[in-house]
């Protein structure tokens, strides 16, 4: 293990985590950028084809610090990662950086998530995308109709994207919440994930980072049948978040007195 991943005082022992769902060309140069970097990775198929499946038996064979989570049937990219976070906590880690098998994440940033994680262990880092021309402009748009609503729920802007699928995640107080109610089976994983954890009071930093949509890239986002999950989400999130309101702007006001005295 490199000294990027390397245990902190006893609190910092992070994996990489990525749900796959049939990303076979794509997934072998994930693994090995992350693994250049020292990270154990947890990856989760999430029902994949057979074609997938042969390339991930063949990339885990003798190799321990790979573990493969199989799960029986196609459930969501928030069925997957909600396993293999449980999975991860079982198995001793801390905290397990969440990053996509498509190739759409810069795998360089990962000694900075790691370092911002190590320097505040009780942080949820979260990516904040820097696009090439390669982003359809439609989900760049969509995405700032999220941003405006994420504010409202978490009455803050602590979170400048909630949608990122590159993001660090204190094992601990998510797989807590996790426990207290179940995160969303598929597309708005990410973005219910971070508003609950905010409204946990875990604390958020935020790391820009290079998002490329690869040409012939394989994306499982549905325009018509996410964004109804997605607007479905807002609203929940909305109602959810009017009792929490009077704490919400009272941690809000000791977070001003406190930078303030600083």
């Amino acid at each position: 293990m490199t000294a990027s991943a390397a245990t902190i005082d006893g609190v910092f022992a992070p994996c990489a985590l990525i749900p796959i769902y049939n990303h076979k060309d794509t997934i072998a140069r994930t693994v090995a950028g992350l693994r250049a970097h020292g990270l154990p990775v947890v990856i989760v198929d999430d029902g994949s084809n057979e074609a997938t499946r042969l390339v991930l038996d063949a990339l885990i064979a003798d190799r321990p610090e790979l573990q493969l989570l199989r799960l029986p049937h196609n459930q969501g990219k928030g069925r997957a990662l909600s396993a293999g976070l449980v999975a991860a906590r079982a198995r001793g880690f801390t905290h397990a950086l969440q990053i996509d098998a498509d190739g759409q994440h810069d795998v360089d940033d990962v000694p900075r998530f790691l370092a911002e994680g190590a320097s505040h262990p009780h942080a949820m880092v979260c990516g904040r995308p820097v696009y090439d021309d390669s982003v359809p402009r439609g989900r760049l748009y969509g995405r700032y109709i999220t941003h405006f609503f994420v504010w409202l729920e978490t009455l803050s802007m602590e979170i400048h994207d909630s949608m990122c699928g590159f993001r660090l995640y204190p094992l601990a107080p998510t797989c807590a919440e996790l426990a207290r109610k179940p995160f969303p089976a598929r597309m708005d994983f990410d973005t219910e994930a971070a508003v609950r954890l905010v409204w946990r009071g875990v604390p958020v930093r935020n790391l820009p980072t290079r998002v490329i949509y690869p040409e012939n890239g394989l994306s499982h986002f549905r325009m018509w049948r996410d964004n109804v999950r997605i607007s479905a989400m807002h609203t929940r999130l909305l109602i959810g978040m009017l009792p929490r309101a009077p704490r919400l702007l009272w941690r809000r006001l000791r977070r001003a007195e406190a930078a303030c005295a600083a």
